[in-house]
């Protein structure tokens, strides 16, 4: 299933791509509005999501870098072991290992990660959030999926 594996490396290249544009394009916290309820705002967050640990010095850099790389390469790990039936899951654990790779790059090259997808409604704003987060997300969003609809079918097989 190490064939999923292309699957992150277009995430992190999509991610690194839409980031340097969004760098280059946008200035930082001035939002460029595309529809009544999203905007792109190019924002630096030094914490995880939801900017949690933020404002906590710097250490949090090198925590959320080793953190990411330790996760990445026990899911790279899974991914080799999946049987041909676990596409599902091969596709999630490869989401999720592009985009965290790519937040790792932005943190290990500029200290913080590079955020411009910004969706709002009215004066209620979620947090700004990039390709690597979507990636991540969507896959967790498969994992569950899997767990709840395809695991218990695979292992009556």
């Amino acid at each position: 299933m190490r064939r999923w594996l292309w699957l992150s490396l277009l995430v992190l290249l999509l991610d690194q791509a839409t980031k340097q544009w969004a760098e280059a394009a946008l200035s930082a916290y001035q939002p460029s509005t595309l529809l009544p309820f999203f905007d792109l705002t190019l924002m630096y967050n030094e914490g995880a999501a939801f900017s949690f640990l933020s404002d906590q010095g710097g250490w949090q850099r090198w925590f959320f870098i080793i953190l990411a790389l330790g996760v990445s390469a026990v899911l790279v790990g899974w991914i080799w072991r999946l049987k041909p039936a676990e596409k599902t899951i091969a596709v999630a654990l490869s989401l999720i290992v592009g985009g965290a790779i790519g937040n790792v790059i932005d943190r290990v090259l500029f200290g913080h990660v590079i955020d411009f997808l910004h969706f709002h409604y009215q004066e209620y704003y979620w947090p700004a959030f990039n390709i690597a987060d979507s990636a991540i997300v969507v896959g967790v969003a498969l994992m569950i999926f899997d767990t709840l609809f395809f695991s218990a079918k695979r292992e009556t097989d």
